[in-house]
């Protein structure tokens, strides 16, 4: 979607990659495209208010994605001052509502494959409620969950929905069911 925005309809951002090589095909496919800052880094709440900081991305602007595949949840209350308009998180729909997961904070944290990462749609939900911004939906797939932030969402026509309303299981990996069964320390939030 992030390509579609900036390559079909001339959006301008900024993208963070924290895998080399990762970042070398991130950088490849957006060199045609100076509306795009690409940007070299491994996220964490510690670093991304400086990042954003050094990249002058403004305190209030239109989209912001996070897929971190693994402290989702942290990045985005460490945001807390930013106000994007919309907001793209990756859920994890192993653990449907009204579950609460979170993956305990790890500055480290790589994703092994497995059902061990992100936040589960109740605490992103729960969050965003605490950060300003009401859940609208989420994918068929179960991946991304859209928020909008809550005086922009009163015009926008979107209904709110509770993360029961919202929630897709996930189908995707290699039985469309999801990734294997994983494990590691979690925070109920």
């Amino acid at each position: 979607m992030s390509k579609n925005l900036a390559c079909s309809h001339h959006w301008s951002g900024v993208m963070i990659e924290g895998h080399p090589l990762n970042y070398q095909h991130l950088r490849a496919n957006y060199a045609a495209f100076p509306n795009v800052v690409t940007h070299y880094s491994f996220i964490t709440r510690e670093n991304i208010a400086a990042i954003f900081e050094q990249l002058h991305v403004p305190i209030e602007f239109d989209l912001l994605t996070i897929d971190l595949d693994g402290i989702d949840y942290w990045v985005w209350q460490a945001l807390a001052s930013y106000k994007p308009r919309v907001v793209i998180m990756e859920y994890n729909a192993s653990f449907p509502p009204p579950q609460k997961m979170v993956v305990a904070y790890d500055p480290q944290f790589m994703w092994n494959g497995t059902t061990y990462f992100g936040a589960s749609l109740t605490s992103l939900a729960e969050l965003g409620n605490q950060l300003g911004y009401d859940l609208i939906g989420t994918d068929s797939k179960g991946v991304n969950a859209f928020f909008i932030r809550r005086d922009f969402c009163k015009k926008s026509g979107f209904p709110v929905l509770t993360p029961e309303q919202a929630y897709h299981p996930p189908t995707y990996g290699l039985n469309q069911g999801g990734h294997p069964q994983g494990s590691g320390p979690i925070v109920e939030i």
